[in-house]
Formats: structure tokens, C-alpha cells, sequence
């Protein structure tokens, strides 16, 4: 069966897509969950259309979300924290931290966005920045003792 995909959805395929996929899971998933639309004769010319729109404006989104990739990249936070005298934190280094830091020097991100998968520690750390479903990046932290 043919589809257009009226959103993302990973594995599967992006907006603006018109794929064949499987018609049990055209009928029974992406289509009662809003993610693909059948496409018919009639409509499919119409479609193309779309896509073509939408391919446009993802080039651009691709451009901006790649150039703020790579300033993110180039970006090092420094963050003061009271600590024990054993060199441990007194709390712990919150992701509205490090977004109030990266306010600061411009770049907005969502709390989703950073990966703050480990307990950091003073010293200098690389976090994962998951910008888009496919572009990740890395930004660097180093937290230093009061």
C-alpha cells in the first residue's frame, strides 16, 4: 500500500515521504495514529507536491540545525560548584544548569536534548546533545571547585 507520512517516525520514514509499506500496519498503526495518509490516483499528484515543499523546507531546517551543531561543538562551559573536602559535589549538576549557561552564550536547547546520562564530578566532561533524530553533537563541560 502506498502512504504519505504526515510525520516523522523513526525507522519508518520522515514527512513528506510517500513509501509502500505493509497493508496491516498502513491500516491497523500509521494510519488510526496520524502518521501516514493512503494515497490514492486521485490525490497522489497532489502529494508530490508536498513533498517537494517539504523536502525544501527540511534543506533549510538540515542547514540551521547543522550550523548550531557545529556551535555547539565549539562551545565550552565552565560551571562553579561547592564541593566536600573530599572533591565531591555538594548537588548534583542539573540539565537547567547547563541550559542557562548555553542561554547565556546564545544557543536555546530543549532539557530532552542534553544526555546527561552519567554523575559528573569535577573535572572536564563531553555530553551528548541529541539535536535532531539523526544529528547529534557533543558539548564540553568542565566543572571546577568554588
Amino acid at each position: 500500500m502506498k502512504i504519505f507520512m504526515r510525520k516523522d517516525l523513526v525507522h519508518v520514514g520522515v514527512a513528506g515521504e510517500i513509501l509502500s509499506v505493509d497493508d496491516g500496519y498502513a491500516r491497523n498503526f500509521l494510519i488510526p495514529h496520524g502518521y501516514a495518509v493512503i494515497v490514492t490516483e486521485a490525490n497522489e499528484l497532489s502529494f508530490k507536491k508536498r513533498s517537494l515543499h517539504i523536502e525544501k523546507r527540511q534543506e533549510v531546517i538540515a542547514t540551521h540545525t547543522s550550523l548550531l551543531a557545529e556551535k555547539i561543538k565549539k562551545t565550552k562551559l565552565f560551571l562553579k560548584k561547592k564541593v566536600h573536602d573530599d572533591g565531591k559535589l555538594y548537588g548534583a549538576v542539573h540539565a537547567s544548569e547547563l541550559l542557562e549557561l548555553l542561554a547565556q552564550k546564545g544557543i536555546s536547547l530543549n532539557k530532552n536534548q542534553l544526555k546527561l546520562d552519567k554523575m559528573v564530578k569535577l573535572g572536564v566532561y563531553v555530553i551528548p546533545v541529541q539535536l535532531t533524530s539523526r544529528l547529534k553533537t557533543e558539548l564540553t563541560l568542565e566543572i571546577v571547585a568554588e
